[in-house]
């Protein structure tokens, strides 16, 4: 069953209005909601509010923030998000940063005291309706064990980058630190299937193909899966992103991030606020007239499009291609939820007063 961007959006909307959310938040979450599925990454769409859910219930999110600014520079802030779900803060914290990149040719900020946020390139790409590069990093909760360790450490920390071009689509890579999202993870169990080696492992370090290991002690493993296949350059990535988003701004790092589900306790270190991100907005002319830089950017595209594939291959992709072409089909005929989730997204609808079946 297929369902339409609109019911999508009117159930994202309606759940976040029914926990306490102004209207007008609760429009925004719904966006990145409705963008995760249109993308095709359902790992970051209603699979979530579940989530969302129970850390409401718990008494863990704050759905009727009050997001400040505690520190500021013509080119710089932090931002302060009262513990508001992610979307708030980050599209909160992406328009300061185009703000500030349209004053001074870039803007910088980083925000403390946040939550999961949906899929980073949303963020990212606010920046290309100004003509601008966008940049977005988040930490997330510790599932994500260091090269060489058992300890859940890092998040899986995703890094976001949007820059447009003339003719052809905007370049727009968004990819975690991880060789797989966790949020996939959870589809794979709600789908009864096992993950690929290389992707997490128990909680001895041994490879394991189980997707909800992460419930039994184990943990998920960096970019590469293993040493010999890199995943200490995995490592490094996360940790890069973990340092930008939290220690810059002063939220949780590594294993002090609270985690985005109620299942798993609040750290008992209070070190730093909540979950951090980090925003990047890049105005074109700050470095080069805006024309040239965009044709640049389709020779530059058109250029790797004809890159000769291996035999038997698909042509080589530019980063946002898969996503891109994924939407055009969701919203030409809607866009399908897992059984599993329909069941529980109806449930979390009878709980909470929703007046809608999807």
């Amino acid at each position: 069953m297929h369902h339409s961007t609109q019911q999508i959006h009117d159930f994202a909307r309606l759940f976040f209005e029914k926990t306490g959310c102004r209207k007008e938040d609760a429009n925004i979450i719904a966006d990145v909601f409705l963008s995760a599925e249109l993308r095709g990454i359902g790992s970051h769409g209603l699979i979530r509010i579940i989530d969302y859910y129970n850390l409401w219930k718990a008494g863990r999110l704050n759905t009727c923030p009050q997001i400040s600014i505690t520190r500021d520079t013509p080119s710089t802030a932090v931002v302060d998000a009262d513990n508001a779900p992610g979307m708030l803060s980050g599209v909160y914290s992406m328009n300061k940063a185009i703000e500030k990149a349209s004053a001074c040719g870039t803007g910088w900020v980083s925000c403390n005291n946040s939550n999961h946020f949906g899929i980073a390139g949303y963020y990212a790409m606010m920046a290309l309706e100004h003509d601008m590069i966008g940049i977005c990093l988040t930490n997330a909760n510790p599932l994500v064990a260091p090269t060489f360790s058992v300890s859940r450490m890092l998040g899986t920390n995703p890094i976001a980058v949007a820059v447009p071009a003339g003719s052809q689509p905007p370049f727009v890579a968004d990819f975690a630190t991880t060789p797989i999202a966790r949020g996939k993870l959870e589809v794979a169990v709600k789908k009864g299937e096992k993950t690929l080696l290389g992707y997490v492992q128990d909680r001895e370090g041994n490879p394991t193909d189980d997707p909800d290991i992460l419930r039994k002690g184990g943990a998920m493993l960096p970019l590469g899966g293993s040493r010999e296949y890199g995943s200490h350059k995995g490592y490094c990535l996360s940790a890069i992103v973990d340092i930008f988003s939290a220690v810059l701004s002063g939220a949780g790092f590594g294993p002090f991030v609270p985690p985005s589900v109620a299942y798993l306790p609040l750290p008992e270190d209070g070190n730093g606020k909540g979950t951090g991100h980090f925003f990047g907005a890049m105005r074109i002319d700050a470095f080069r007239e805006k024309n040239d830089f965009k044709k640049a950017m389709d020779s530059w595209i058109t250029t790797f499009r004809n890159a000769k594939s291996v035999e038997g291959q698909p042509e080589v992709l530019i980063p946002g291609d898969i996503e891109r072409e994924q939407e055009q089909l969701n919203r030409q005929h809607g866009i399908k939820l897992i059984p599993a989730v329909i069941n529980e997204l109806n449930l979390i609808a009878v709980d909470t007063g929703i007046d809608m079946e999807l």
